[in-house]
């Protein structure tokens, strides 16, 4: 039995979106606008919405930006976004809160760091936090951080370790403070009045060795759900490669209910590629699709022309392309698989083995393309207009095998007659 089939009682609904076994792991973002900028969140938040995110994560830092959530709210609900907005608190929480009930009250969760609520007053401001969320039926992810853990709980741990006879690693001192300011704030919570279900935990490091045995320790400890992600997992390709290491490990163990890829991106880079990176996470370990996979060779020296790169390059963008209309109006569509293949020797048994499959022929050779579907060779492209004659064979392909609800019963219908 795995970590989630045994926490399979345990359900937070975040917004409408359930977070925990037996649902399946939900992806998040964060945007990175000022969240004041009411008009420039909203946009940031649709486009995630639209690229797959489930949930939503904005700043409430201040006064402006607390005041604003409302209409950020409301902008996303007159642009037809329903996607659940979860208000991220660090310092302040507490006060902005209770200063704003309009936020608390648009918001579809809090998220409270307990290493930043404050020190003298800890406790009576993480409560005041809670009370809020009592007061407005919000669930809370109690979200600790390798770079922000509460100080005081880590020096007694430390001391307490140094004076034994045989003093433990001090990385593993940290992972277990790590662990109980997160399950000793789950139960205060509780005591505040926050039900179990309600509660979300997260203990996020930097480093993909201290994210897998961090969330081992703790799955084997509670059994709310639990949110995954480094909390800085980089740039480029050192980011998603950390993170994929990292959260593929956990997630094939049966740990994590919701994941966030923390990708830091480029300046005026896409926001949304941390949910594309998320979904491809999931979507290749089996555990969910979201759009059809494009298999494609790597290339050699079979393939030198670029005609090849291209074309994979355009069909992979057109499927993404069409997956907002196409999830909506194509179910199952997004576990199609798609061959598109360079050379001879691996290029037709790779198109067969796809729904649809297209395979060149190599280098030095006059373009053509033979065509499979569903195993059997279907048709033999060739000349300049390769790829766009295969996008009308996959276009018809989609509409003819992955029929809407009505759409069936109409084809259905019309067969008979």
């Amino acid at each position: 039995m795995t970590f989630r089939e045994r926490r399979a009682t345990v359900v937070a609904t975040v917004g409408g979106v359930q977070v925990g076994a037996p649902h399946p792991v939900v992806v998040q973002s964060m945007t990175n606008t000022d969240t004041a900028d009411a008009a420039g969140t909203a946009a940031q938040v649709a486009a995630l919405a639209r690229a797959g995110s489930q949930i939503v994560r904005v700043t409430v830092n201040n006064d402006e930006a607390a005041h604003a959530v409302p209409e950020l709210v409301t902008r996303l609900h007159d642009m037809g976004v329903n996607v659940p907005i979860v208000g991220d608190f660090h310092y302040n929480g507490h006060l902005l809160l209770t200063k704003y009930p309009a936020c608390a009250t648009a918001l579809a969760k809090y998220r409270i760091n307990p290493g930043n609520v404050g020190s003298k007053r800890r406790d009576e401001n993480f409560r005041s936090i809670v009370q809020v969320a009592v007061a407005n039926d919000k669930p809370v992810r109690i979200g600790v951080n390798w770079g922000s853990l509460d100080q005081d709980l880590l020096t007694t741990m430390m001391d307490a370790n140094a004076a034994l006879t045989e003093p433990r690693d001090a990385r593993d001192v940290y992972i277990d403070a790590m662990l109980e300011s997160a399950l000793r704030s789950a139960a205060l919570a509780e005591e505040t009045g926050l039900r179990h279900d309600q509660i979300i935990i997260s203990a996020k490091v930097s480093q993909v060795q201290d994210l897998v045995e961090t969330y081992r320790r703790l799955a084997a400890r509670c059994d709310y759900p639990l949110h995954l992600g480094l909390t800085e997992a980089g740039l480029g390709s050192k980011g998603i490669i950390a993170s994929t290491a990292g959260l593929s490990i956990l997630l094939a163990e049966g740990i994590g209910d919701t994941i966030r890829v923390s990708l830091t991106p480029k300046p005026n880079g896409d926001r949304t590629e941390e949910v594309q990176v998320a979904q491809q996470i999931l979507q290749s370990l089996g555990l969910r699709s979201f759009t059809p996979q494009v298999t494609a060779c790597p290339g050699c020296g079979r393939t030198t022309s670029t005609f090849f790169q291209h074309m994979a390059e355009d069909i992979q963008a057109y499927l993404r392309e069409r997956m907002p209309l196409w999830r909506e109006s194509r179910p199952g569509v997004e576990e199609m698989n798609v061959a598109v293949m360079g050379c001879v020797v691996n290029g037709p048994g790779e198109s067969k083995h796809a729904n649809i499959g297209i395979s060149l022929p190599g280098t030095f050779e006059e373009p053509k393309a033979p065509v499979y579907i569903d195993g059997k060779l279907a048709v033999t492209l060739k000349g300049e207009r390769i790829v766009e004659e295969f996008l009308v064979i996959l276009e018809d392909y989609v509409a003819s095998h992955y029929v809407a609800g009505s759409d069936r019963a109409n084809t259905e219908v019309q067969g008979t007659t």
